[in-house]
């Protein structure tokens, strides 16, 4: 049964809801993790997965996989905590250069694989809540452009011109420097 199935079964039997809960919490997480940090991760994919559940029945399948509209949620609940994004976005900036860091600093930079420190995260913190919603749920999510503009509800041309924008920025504030080259590469 595919997750779209699953879920429209949960509307008659709330407990196959779990079965979504299982395939996706740990992906949810972590990507909230990325975001804001592990202390919110916690937070935030649960209210995702309580949002998801009492949603589920406004939920589309002709609009979005259930991982994309999962990512969609947890991109709207992060959104409700942009300010603490932010801030630790700019904390990371300035610890940028921190040699011997501490546990809670280093179970950060574990979680924070895509290495959002640094120069790098105070640039993505200088970008607006659209533009760096799309960035990042392509760079921490690996989501198509089709699937941001499923999870944000934008139009698929938004999606692209966000993200170059974004990229555009993100290599200014670098000093020209392309910080997505890694992931480009990874994935091409």
């Amino acid at each position: 049964m595919d997750d779209s199935a699953v879920l429209r079964s949960s509307l008659r039997e709330p407990e196959r809801f779990g079965v979504i809960f299982d395939a996706y919490f740990a992906e949810i997480h972590g990507y909230a993790a990325r975001r804001l940090g592990p202390d919110a991760a916690a937070d935030v994919a649960s209210q995702t997965f309580l949002e998801a559940f009492r949603g589920r029945g406004r939920y589309d399948a002709s609009r979005a996989a259930v991982r994309t509209w999962l990512y969609g949620i947890a991109t709207n609940v992060i959104g409700r905590h942009r300010r603490a994004e932010v801030r630790g976005l700019r904390a990371r900036e300035r610890l940028g250069g921190v040699q011997d860091a501490g546990h809670a600093e280093r179970v950060d930079e574990q979680v924070s694989a895509q290495g959002l420190r640094g120069r790098l995260a105070g640039a993505i913190a200088g970008l607006s809540g659209g533009d760096r919603d799309v960035l990042l749920l392509v760079a921490l999510a690996d989501l198509s452009h089709q699937e941001v503009a499923a999870a944000l509800d934008i139009p698929y041309g938004t999606v692209g011109s966000r993200l170059n924008r974004a990229r555009r920025k993100v290599r200014e504030a670098l000093g020209g420097t392309n910080p997505m080259r890694d992931l480009e590469d990874g994935h091409g």
